[in-house]
């Protein structure tokens, strides 16, 4: 018997679901200091101190700017999605509370449930001027090309002042009879 021979349909479904195979995909980047419950369970809020922590973790991911008191540990898995831009599969935050002594008061965690999505403002910045029509947006940088940038400027600056026997423009010189 001869096997019967494959669909062009069956074919195209087999194909079709290549994409979707961990062969093509990327594989996740590991970020930060992961904190884990262990680590957690080694400190002990009202008794262990800044150096203990330190000690345990290592030095914060951040400190945050309005408390010095407060430490965050953040570790995140990513991931390249659709168009090459990176997104975020987990997140941890573990956030330690300390007094001014330097004891640690508190410990707190944080995961994506917990993020807050921040809109961005449509509104523009004013820029001096108005707005500039589009005949002078595309000519209003011609004549300021300079392709060996201000390097070029200041060496001619001091050759010149070099080549007169003197010192550049505005600056003392000597042997004047005033």
């Amino acid at each position: 018997m001869r096997p019967a021979p494959l669909s062009l349909t069956t074919l195209l479904c087999a194909i079709l679901t290549l994409p979707g195979c961990a062969v093509f995909t990327d594989a996740p980047h590991y970020r930060g200091i992961a904190v884990t419950q262990h680590d957690l369970n080694e400190l002990t809020p009202g008794i262990s101190s800044q150096a203990d922590v330190q000690a345990l973790l290592g030095p914060p991911t951040f400190v945050e700017q309005f408390d010095n008191n407060n430490w965050d540990y953040v570790s995140q898995i990513t991931k390249i999605r659709i168009g090459q831009t990176e997104g975020v599969k987990h997140q941890h935050v573990v956030v330690l509370k300390f007094n001014n002594s330097g004891i640690l008061q508190g410990i707190s965690e944080k995961d994506l449930k917990n993020r807050v999505y921040v809109a961005m403002d449509g509104a523009q910045t004013p820029v001096p001027g108005g707005k500039p029509s589009f005949i002078r947006q595309l000519i209003g940088g011609v004549g300021s090309y300079n392709p060996l940038g201000a390097a070029a400027d200041t060496s001619s600056a001091s050759s010149s002042a070099s080549s007169l026997g003197g010192a550049p423009a505005g600056g003392p010189s000597s042997g004047s009879g005033f």
